[in-house]
């Protein structure tokens, strides 16, 4: 009997990545949301005082994080790799491109100097084991700097299709993606044994004028629902039109535009490495607080 414990399986990666095939050709036009992520990842590499010779951007779509990192001049080589044939053809305009899975990445051991991957994360089932892996894949030293879809994503349109399926019938299935919390997310850093791991979060408010429009956009980005439990048979336009009724009601502002809400989850560490800043033992401080603040140290106990 295996010791290797099961890892839940929330997604159809078949499906995943059939999305992702169809949008590829199109992705153009809906890749706003890949560019605003994309350009937090090269802020955040322009600010680093060293240069990256080979570098793996997995998730790559058509290539838009490749191009933006290229322009800070801080990488050298960058291998492309996504689960979707259609958008690594895309990307290889950008360079190397290859097909790969999204639980298993075919590299070895201390390649890379640099990992990146830009919203593409959040359909992993075993985000634990991923990056474990990308911690694998660098060298020693190495950056692993991610971003992906958080939990906040979307919470306007899971409310309204909640409720209004609850209202036609009495229950609801899974028709929006679990993402992960900022702070589950971070602790994934420390558990894949990356160094200096640091997480922050920021979120972007997109306006649409109705829930179709933005469930095109969603479709245009390949971010259909893959849940392996969600409803096989069409959803009735009954409870969509319902939905939208909701959204609007809820959320909707002076405008009569609604809101989407994208939470986008950055995560920065390294691989540990000997010349990297170690935390000080407690106790080994050659200088008191209270001396540095010219104040008098209070016994807790007294």
């Amino acid at each position: 009997m295996s010791d290797t414990p099961t890892i839940p399986r929330l997604f159809d990666q078949t499906a995943q990545r059939r999305y992702r095939d169809r949008a590829a050709a199109g992705f153009g036009g809906f890749d706003f949301l890949k560019r605003e992520a994309a350009l937090r990842i090269a802020d955040r590499l322009e600010l680093m005082r060293r240069d990256f010779p080979l570098c793996l951007d997995f998730g790559c779509h058509d290539g838009a994080l490749t191009r933006e990192i290229r322009a800070t001049d801080k990488v050298g080589t960058v291998i492309q790799a996504d689960p979707a044939a259609g958008f690594a053809a895309h990307a290889a305009d950008c360079g190397p491109a290859v097909v790969t899975e999204y639980d298993r990445l075919p590299f070895a051991a201390a390649s890379f100097d640099a990992v990146f991957s830009c919203l593409t994360l959040h359909w992993v089932d075993d985000l634990p084991g991923v990056m474990a892996q990308m911690r694998r894949m660098l060298k020693p030293d190495g950056l692993c700097l991610v971003n992906l879809l958080g939990g906040a994503t979307l919470t306007e349109l899971r409310a309204a299709l909640l409720e209004a399926e609850q209202e036609l019938s009495g229950g609801a299935g899974p028709r929006t993606a679990p993402m992960a919390d900022i702070r589950d997310v971070g602790a994934l850093l420390g558990r894949a044994g990356l160094a200096l791991p640091v997480a922050d979060a920021d979120r972007l408010t997109i306006t649409y004028p109705d829930i179709f429009r933005l469930m095109a956009d969603l479709r245009g980005m390949g971010e259909q629902n893959a849940l392996l439990g969600r409803q096989k048979e069409p959803t009735s336009r009954r409870l969509f039109l319902r939905a939208a009724e909701i959204y609007h009601d809820r959320f909707a502002g002076p405008d009569g535009r609604i809101p989407a809400s994208f939470e986008i989850i950055t995560l920065t560490g390294w691989a540990p490495h000997e010349s990297q800043q170690q935390p000080l033992r407690p106790g080994s401080a050659a200088h008191r607080l209270a001396d540095s603040l010219g104040a008098t140290e209070q016994d807790p106990e007294a």
